[in-house]
């Protein structure tokens, strides 16, 4: 709903006009100013009068429109002799339609249509607080439409390193003001990435949809499992056979009875929501099963925000990394060419969400353990055991990058920053045979990873940070295909040699790290998946001007935990100490 003018607006006008001109001076020579003057001269007044706008944006706003109606000379753009132009009309129109693209055209202050047949009664400095009032809104809407709703940088989270791009708002009234085209180049604003688009029509299809106040709820209790007979077997059932037929068709005459139609059901449902396919039913299982059009409508606006801080052109050839559904995909020209699992950073060690650029290969990496390993795992080993470094492969160094032997250094006064370690390439190391590097302050990067075994699982998150590639030879295949001289073979020759080797890369790619959870799968069907990062939740509340959620990471709880694991440190063994290892980048 559009907001309206004040009621007394139209009822109490402060200058009346009797006639379509007057003369400024009673005893003065006939030099007449126009209605559409006497405007321009109130448009000066009220943006000669104090800032009392609060936000920093709109105080933005309000010096852009000083400038921009200083250098036409307070002419203005959405109001005319006879009121509103058709400028004007076709903006109401715009924003009253803000909504399907995933915006709020409550978020518009602009007047409501006035009737033309009391615009000659209203006066000059309504007129004027009119045509503010619609710059105002159209700066908003631009600036919504291009870059989003939120500051992603509001999010209270380390891990959310997104900058929109933000359109140049002289330019946007410039274009407004002199272009003919005004609809169109407002809606050219938004993300014209393919699965915006889609994730729009998603948007109309779940608004549209009935409200269905007999669906199915399936309480909360014991974990439901193939094999078993419970009553609430025969609701999952219920919940599930509108998209799974086959539960309805083969059922056996029990309905309370978990055969093995539903556990597949269950399994499908469960892959295709983000959640563990593991077949069983259990809390958050049944909360995604018992989530509301409303649930699904938020998710849908939360994703549609998110693409709008993605840059408006992700490169012809680029990767695209998608953490809450564990996977990357290498595109090229809107076409996908390659893609393949993940595993992301653990919940308390999340993968940052950013955008860079791939420079890199490292064939043969050397691995060189964060700070956390060395202070916590590393050196009370090595202070139990003097052995201890050289056992499990770690070269030792000084700050000035001199190798020394383990065995010679005091590892009871030793400290980070003192020492450095790296551990060397071969069958063992943490980084496996690839990675591939992209400069950014998070120092995270794609990697291989000898711990294969979890690419099995569905959910994956088990890193600290660094995302793990399951078949990296490919990937540097398909990346070094535009790299002269280099092959499958040459590639698989590289590793063979054991020796690190680094190749830049002629042409940087860019490389996006995204989180998304709701995109349009190849089947044109609606995909969800598990919000693991709790970033929707952070969204939802900047919608509804609510406190940001705390981030699971924040120092404060890590430091609970701290505290709370203090003095209990174990020696590892080697084994262990890898386990934690494979879980650090």
């Amino acid at each position: 709903m559009l907001r309206a003018f004040g009621g007394a607006m139209a009822l109490c006008a402060t200058l009346m006009w009797n006639s379509s001109a007057f003369a400024i001076e009673p005893d003065g020579p006939e030099e007449l100013v126009t209605r559409l003057d006497g405007i321009a001269m109130q448009i000066q007044d009220q943006l000669s009068e104090p800032f009392r706008e609060t936000t920093t944006l709109a105080k933005k706003d309000r010096g852009v429109l000083v400038s921009f109606y200083t250098d036409r000379d307070f002419v203005p753009v959405w109001i005319s002799d006879n009121g509103l132009n058709a400028k004007a009309r076709k903006l109401i129109d715009v924003i009253s339609k803000a909504d399907d693209y995933g915006l709020r055209s409550d978020d518009y202050d602009v007047p409501r249509l006035i009737d033309l047949n009391s615009v000659s009664e209203l006066s000059t400095s309504i007129l004027a607080n009119a045509e503010l009032k619609f710059s105002f809104a159209a700066l908003t809407y631009a600036r919504q439409a291009a870059a989003g709703r939120i500051d992603p940088s509001s999010l209270n989270s380390k891990y959310i390193d997104q900058n929109p791009e933000f359109p140049d708002s002289m330019r946007v009234m410039a274009t407004l003001a002199d272009g003919s085209d005004l609809e169109g180049y407002l809606l050219g604003l938004h993300p014209q990435h393919r699965q915006f688009k889609l994730l729009k029509k998603e948007l109309a299809r779940q608004r549209n949809l009935k409200f269905n106040a007999d669906r199915v709820i399936i309480p909360q209790g014991q974990t439901l499992r193939a094999g078993m007979e419970h009553p609430h077997v025969a609701l999952l059932r219920k919940r599930l056979e509108n998209d799974f037929p086959a539960i309805a068709e083969n059922a056996t005459n029990d309905p309370d009875y978990f055969d093995d139609d539903l556990f597949d059901a269950v399994r499908n449902y469960q892959k295709a929501n983000g959640l563990s396919a593991d077949g069983l039913v259990g809390p958050s299982t049944k909360k995604s099963l018992n989530g509301t059009k409303r649930d699904r409508i938020e998710t849908i606006l939360a994703n549609m925000e998110r693409w709008r801080w993605l840059p408006k052109k992700l490169g012809a050839l680029h990767i695209r990394v998608n953490i809450p559904e564990y996977r990357f995909r290498v595109v090229k020209d809107g076409v996908t060419i390659h893609e393949e699992r993940l595993v992301a950073g653990k919940v308390t060690n999340q993968t940052p969400i950013f955008s860079d650029q791939m420079e890199t290969i490292v064939f043969n990496p050397y691995w060189y353990p964060p700070k956390s390993i060395v202070q916590n795992e590393i050196l009370p080993g090595a202070r139990r055991n003097a052995g201890y470094v050289a056992r499990i492969g770690l070269q030792v160094s000084t700050a000035s990058g001199r190798q020394i032997n383990p065995a010679y250094v005091d590892w009871y006064t030793a400290r980070p920053g003192q020492v450095f370690f790296r551990q060397p390439p071969g069958p063992g190391n943490v980084l496996g045979e690839i990675k591939f590097l992209f400069p950014n302050k998070h120092q995270v990067y794609l990697h291989d990873t000898p711990s294969k075994h979890l690419f099995k699982r569905e959910v994956r998150a088990y890193s600290h940070g660094c995302m793990r590639v399951q078949n990296p030879r490919k990937l540097a295949e398909v990346i070094l295909n535009n790299e002269a001289g280099w092959s499958k073979g040459r590639i698989a020759g590289t590793i063979a040699t054991g020796e690190n080797t680094k190749v830049a890369l002629t042409k940087k790619i860019p490389i996006h790290i995204s989180y998304f959870t709701a995109w349009i799968d190849e089947d044109d069907k609606i995909r969800y998946a598990n919000d693991i990062y709790g970033h929707d939740r952070k969204v939802w509340a900047a919608f509804a001007g609510e406190a940001i959620p705390r981030d699971p990471a924040d120092p404060v709880a890590l430091a609970q935990q701290r505290r709370a694991r203090a003095g209990q440190y174990q020696p590892q063994s080697l084994q262990s100490l890898f386990s934690i290892v494979f879980g650090t980048n």
